[in-house]
């Protein structure tokens, strides 16, 4: 895999001697320790302005607004940019396991019951923000962390408890009731800025993208 030109040398090579005295006792899987270098390489990464090699424009600004969202809530710069962090950890390191063909036939049954119970959340906040009176936060809470325990389950064999915690983390956060209730509120920036993101999840929809 190509380095971006923003990593030095330097951060490539811790990157990518991970627990080397680990492996000198079993047989050495060179595509094993590359996927891992590659997980580590990019979590250390993270950030908005690397997740846009990731992810597309729409997305993007979907993280962006979420960004705003959680630093107005929490009124905590370093919170929000903390949580942002993990979410694009948590996306980039199952794109890699994605590409590189890590899960088995059970685990992309999961991640298609994720696929469309994600997607029924998108849609159910489209319609909450669309229809006037139908916003339910508990509804909302409860879809969410039903999408949780799936991702969850599909990444377990593969991801560390540090990166399993990190799901929570987001989870947690995004999913609160109090939190839900606050950004569907029809006053102030937050009204703006949900518009922004019910926009971009109807053109991913339309193009098929969730």
């Amino acid at each position: 895999m190509a380095l971006p030109a923003t990593v030095s040398s330097a951060e490539a090579d811790n990157c990518i001697v991970i627990n080397m005295a680990d492996s000198s006792s079993a047989s050495f899987d060179s595509k094993n320790l590359g996927l891992r270098a590659q997980k580590k390489l990019l979590s250390k990464m993270a950030s908005k302005k690397i997740a846009k090699v990731f992810i597309d424009d729409a997305s993007g600004r979907i993280l962006d607004n979420l960004h705003l969202m959680a630093r107005d809530y929490s009124n905590s710069k370093k919170t929000a940019e903390k949580l942002m962090k993990n979410l694009i950890k948590i996306v980039i390191k199952i794109g890699i396991l994605y590409r590189n063909d890590e899960f088995n036939m059970q685990e992309l049954k999961v991640a298609e019951m994720f696929k469309m119970k994600f997607r029924t959340v998108v849609m159910t906040v489209i319609s909450f923000f669309e229809v006037d009176f139908t916003f339910d936060k508990l509804y909302l809470s409860e879809s969410l962390a039903e999408c949780q325990a799936l991702l969850k389950q599909l990444v377990v064999r593969h991801l560390t408890d540090k990166s399993l915690g990190r799901i929570d983390q987001v989870f947690s956060f995004f999913g609160n009731a109090d939190f839900l209730e606050y950004i569907f509120k029809r006053t102030g920036s937050n009204s703006q800025l949900l518009k922004t993101v019910v926009d971009d999840l109807n053109k991913l929809l339309d193009e098929g993208t969730l």
